[in-house]
């Protein structure tokens, strides 16, 4: 089994590396193609991966790939948002990943009580659970690099790397109501430690932590050239030490390790503030790299450039396994009809409405805001909150109908916003010029 897994995982890699270029150019997602990928590799191909989220293994296994696959996107879409925190610009990432996303909640919770009949606590979760924006599958609409300043970009790419983290009180909250989790007289316990020290504290321990370990890197390269190299072992550590420094202090290890990828790159760009890194750093030389990494002014733009690198190409390699996945566990009754019109309702109407309320009176443009609108992927973090739950919630009635939705509106969403990506932001781009 190992041999043929072998075959097939580097197979498709060797694949994509070879059509990479191409698929950049077509109005088709990678996800897409992941996704057929594993549909072809499941039970309804050829019976390769079975994923049986009856059984509590699958699910515990399911939890922890797509738990990795968050943390490493998160700690790189911190890395891109190279901009002061005092910025105005701030304002819409924080106001979509707080306001739209209660608003999305609420909605799918109207929809699964009012229409569908689901008890309350699992109308919050299916709410949670769908209502984060993705930030590995939306890499077409986020920031393509440090430098871009455009709205729609920086709004969808903060917000996807905050919201992971401000959905999980809700989890917690329908967990609670389903009476897996304490929730305090009068949902006390749940303000105060769920919404408010979890959500606040991981924030600060991640910044905390991103911005001793970066100094700490930096001071050890600029003034004692020691600590050079194995940026990839610093990525991978320091995003190990911001979540499990956030659980064990009670707070989402989501916000901590987005936190820590801000951080860094705040550090970065403290170190040279009116000049971009690309600029900062200029041809680098083919021999002589260590002089670059402890060099006065560009050792940090070098730590920052070579640490995004290593954390954008290991979220591709996590985007293609968990992509997978998804398609490997649909089957016809993913798309049954409740389910195809929670999806639909919650990406025609849901964010919409949620988006178009909570920007009301912020500035944007009509074509900027219908682009933010329509650009809210799902996709693995929703996977890891439905894991999560189903871990947590074992004798869930209606687990069965919340993996339904939850697939199903991933997949649409692939498919809807991963065909419309490429041609809609090239048509936004020649406005804008």
């Amino acid at each position: 089994m190992f041999a043929i897994w072998a075959l097939v995982i580097g197979g498709l890699m060797v694949t994509m590396g070879l059509i990479g270029s191409i698929v950049k150019r077509m109005p088709i997602a990678p996800s897409a193609l992941y996704l057929l990928f594993g549909v072809a590799l499941g039970p309804v191909g050829a019976g390769l991966i079975l994923l049986d989220l009856d059984d509590p293994d699958h699910v515990a296994a399911l939890e922890i790939v797509t738990e990795i696959a968050v943390l490493i996107s998160l700690f790189g879409v911190g890395l891109r948002l190279r901009v002061r925190m005092s910025y105005r610009i701030w304002r819409l990432p924080v106001q979509l990943a707080s306001v739209a996303m209660l608003l999305t909640i609420a909605g799918v919770c109207a929809v699964a009580v009012g229409w569908l009949g689901l008890p309350l606590g699992v109308a919050v979760l299916a709410g949670a659970i769908l209502a984060p924006t993705d930030p590995v599958l939306a890499s077409d609409v986020q920031m393509a690099d440090t430098e871009d300043r455009d709205i729609v970009r920086f709004s969808l790419t903060g917000e996807g790397g905050l919201n992971d983290g401000t959905a999980f009180p809700f989890v917690m909250l329908g967990l609670g109501l389903l009476g897996h989790h304490e929730l305090g007289p009068g949902l006390t316990r749940w303000v105060a430690v769920d919404l408010i020290w979890a959500t606040v504290g991981g924030l600060a321990i991640g910044a905390a932590l991103g911005l001793l370990a970066s100094k700490t890197i930096l001071a050890l390269r600029m003034r004692f050239h020691e600590a050079v190299g194995l940026e990839s072992f610093f990525t991978l550590g320091l995003i190990g030490v911001s979540y499990g420094a956030a659980l064990l202090a009670s707070t989402y290890g989501f916000l901590a390790v987005f936190a820590a990828g801000v951080a860094m790159r705040q550090v970065e760009r403290d170190e040279n503030p009116n000049t971009p890194p690309d600029e900062v750093l200029g041809t680098l030389p083919v021999k002589g790299l260590e002089q670059v990494a402890t060099h006065e002014h560009k050792a940090a733009a070098y730590l920052t450039q070579t640490v995004s690198e290593f954390s954008l190409d290991v979220e591709r390699l996590a985007e293609l396994c968990v992509t997978l996945l998804i398609g490997a566990m649909l089957t016809r009754a993913t798309f049954s009809v409740p389910a195809l019109g929670c999806a639909l309702l919650l990406i025609l109407l849901i964010r919409p409405l949620s988006v178009y309320l909570s920007t009301a009176g912020m500035g944007l443009r009509p074509a900027q805001r219908r682009l933010t609108a329509w650009f809210g992927i799902r996709g693995i973090g929703s996977l890891y909150y439905l894991a999560y739950s189903l871990a947590h919630a074992p004798d869930m009635v209606q687990a069965d109908l919340l993996l339904q939705i939850t697939l199903c509106t991933v997949v649409v969403s692939i498919v809807l916003h991963g065909s419309t990506a490429t041609p809609l932001m090239a048509m936004y781009q020649r406005v804008r010029r």
